[in-house]
């Protein structure tokens, strides 16, 4: 579908707020900018950037790139005859190579990690993300499947593509930190994605087939 004039101008706003914002967190700490500064910087009403954002951790991690649903989203995307896991690999590979925003893979990344790590409530809300993210995983395969509410595969392969995507971040970080730059870091974790690969089982890579219908949300 093609994105109308007024979408467009709503994620153009969208984005320039969240910028905004970063950039003023970055510069004087989270902790020390309010929404109204955020608001008179970025040329909008207070009301304005409550109505794109509900809190201000949303500011610097937005629904729609770190949401709850993000592994099952891709799990639910896949196509007939493709594996969950697999889906999974492959989705990752591919933000990788375009360096996307969510992962952390552009310039510039590095100083707003730091201010993310100086600010526990940003620290807490990855944390929480982490586990909604297996969670609701976990809940997709067995609906998928048709797992018995006792069955515990389920959630034994959401943990590890949880602790895969978990660790994908983390080097990310840790090569960030390291002064590395997106591309170098990019080749890197695609290696990294191919180790994970290779050591995950075929109970792992091949769980959860798809035939028809994939899970709700």
């Amino acid at each position: 579908m093609t994105e109308g004039l007024r979408e467009r101008k709503k994620r153009q706003t969208r984005q320039r707020i969240s910028e905004v914002a970063t950039g003023l967190f970055v510069e004087r700490g989270f902790d020390h900018v309010t929404i109204a500064e955020v608001a008179e910087a970025a040329e909008v009403s207070v009301n304005t950037v409550y109505n794109y954002f509900a809190s201000k951790e949303d500011l610097v991690l937005p629904p729609e790139e770190a949401s709850p649903q993000r592994l099952a989203d891709m799990v639910r995307a896949r196509p007939p005859g493709q594996p969950a896991v697999r889906a999974v690999l492959e989705h990752l590979r591919e933000e990788v190579r375009r360096r996307e925003r969510r992962l952390g893979l552009t310039e510039g990344f590095g100083r707003v990690l730091e201010m993310m790590r100086a600010t526990p409530t940003l620290t807490a809300r990855l944390e929480d993300l982490g586990r909604e993210m297996t969670d609701a995983l976990a809940a997709c395969l067995a609906e998928e499947t048709g797992a018995a509410p006792d069955d515990p595969l389920p959630r034994v392969v959401a943990w590890h593509v949880g602790c895969l995507h978990a660790l994908v971040l983390i080097e990310i970080a840790r090569r960030t930190a390291a002064g590395q730059d997106p591309g170098e870091i990019a080749g890197e974790v695609l290696r990294l994605l191919d180790v994970a690969e290779d050591v995950l089982g075929e109970r792992v890579l091949g769980y959860a087939v798809r035939e028809g219908e994939t899970c709700s949300e």
